[in-house]
């Protein structure tokens, strides 16, 4: 049996030589095979995060939460899915060769879900080179990246690049959906080909080719989402413009239907009064069926701040529900200074 440092040169031959790769991609030999490994496997980290004791993601996500993250620059800097590292009490990061640094958290996005994380010290890790997640097509072979090298990578196949939408208020217009799945999707990197980062690891989904057809894998972040937002989470923490409304509510859409799953705690929502089993039937005057329809409908009545006019309905009563949005940020919890 082959062993997995063999496997994975194998499967980094293969991205490089058999998908025909960028000629500077391609393995010369089998010190040259090596050689990336290790710049691959160096830079996916271990990310552990412990939240603040009253953080309101505990309810959902857990007060200690892990996966893993990359290095994406000679700074320190750390790209991740965000839902890892919200409201944190502290944060670590381990690197492939064991060492564990501390860590803050310097960005976040709501709107493409990325966290970015700086290294308290230098990591002394050469960093993954961001990619074009835009190329990627049907079919294309790229290779996932969890934390733990050699012994979780694996390659997949990218099975669809379509629209996804969240429960949770969250929209991509074009999100990567890779088939067969990994079971450390969290925060894991997506290379494509050209052994760059073109995608960060969300989700577990069970429809990966079409959302009416069953086939286990995951859905990755594309990092173009990224590309016109960094330098602004470095700088300021999140992206620049002003934020978009948000509510604190989770629905599912159920036989056209929006019904209401979840509704978090003092948010919006909340405070107007919608309750879990209501369902969301139009925003304004304008009947909505899909979270694309009210998500869209939402972000275009203005800013965090601005009054959402939601319609409602709890079991035979419709009624009328203004909520005032705010900015997802501003109902997270901070850590109390010392």
């Amino acid at each position: 049996m082959p062993s997995r440092r063999t496997a994975l040169a194998a499967v980094i031959a293969a991205a490089a030589l058999v998908l025909s790769a960028a000629p500077a991609a391609r393995a010369q030999g089998s010190g040259d095979v090596e050689a990336r490994i290790e710049t691959l496997v160096n830079a996916v980290v271990r990310v552990r995060m412990r939240a603040v004791e009253d953080a309101r993601s505990n309810a959902t996500l857990g007060p200690t939460r892990e996966g893993s993250g990359i290095v994406i620059d000679g700074e320190g800097h750390v790209l991740t899915i965000g839902y890892l590292v919200i409201e944190p009490d502290s944060i670590e990061i381990t690197t492939a060769a064991g060492r564990t640094v501390p860590a803050t958290l310097a960005g976040y996005d709501h709107a493409t879900g990325f966290g970015l994380l700086k290294a308290q010290v230098p990591l002394g890790v050469k960093p993954l080179a961001l990619g074009d997640s835009g190329a990627l097509k049907m079919r294309d072979a790229v290779m996932i990246l969890p934390f733990g090298g050699r012994d979780t990578a694996s390659m997949a196949y990218v099975v669809s690049t379509r629209p996804f939408s969240g429960s949770w208020e969250y929209l991509l217009d074009r999100a990567i959906f890779t088939s067969p799945p990994t079971m450390g999707w969290a925060g894991a990197a997506l290379v494509s080909r050209e052994l760059q980062l073109v995608g960060v690891g969300s989700l577990f989904v069970q429809n990966a080719m079409e959302p009416t057809e069953y086939l286990p894998g995951n859905m990755f972040v594309p990092t173009d989402l990224l590309k016109p937002i960094l330098a602004d989470l470095k700088a300021r923490g999140r992206a620049a413009g002003p934020p978009r409304p948000w509510l604190g509510l989770a629905t599912e859409e159920v036989e056209g239907r929006l019904l209401v799953v979840r509704v978090s705690p003092e948010s919006p929502a909340d405070l107007a009064g919608i309750q879990r089993g209501d369902l969301v039937v139009a925003v304004g005057g304008d009947a909505v069926k899909s979270h694309a329809e009210l998500y869209g409908r939402m972000w275009n009545l203005g800013p965090a701040g601005t009054v959402v006019p939601l319609r409602i309905q709890s079991g035979a009563q419709t009624r009328d529900v203004p909520v005032k949005s705010i900015d997802r940020a501003a109902y997270f919890k901070e850590k109390k200074p010392l």
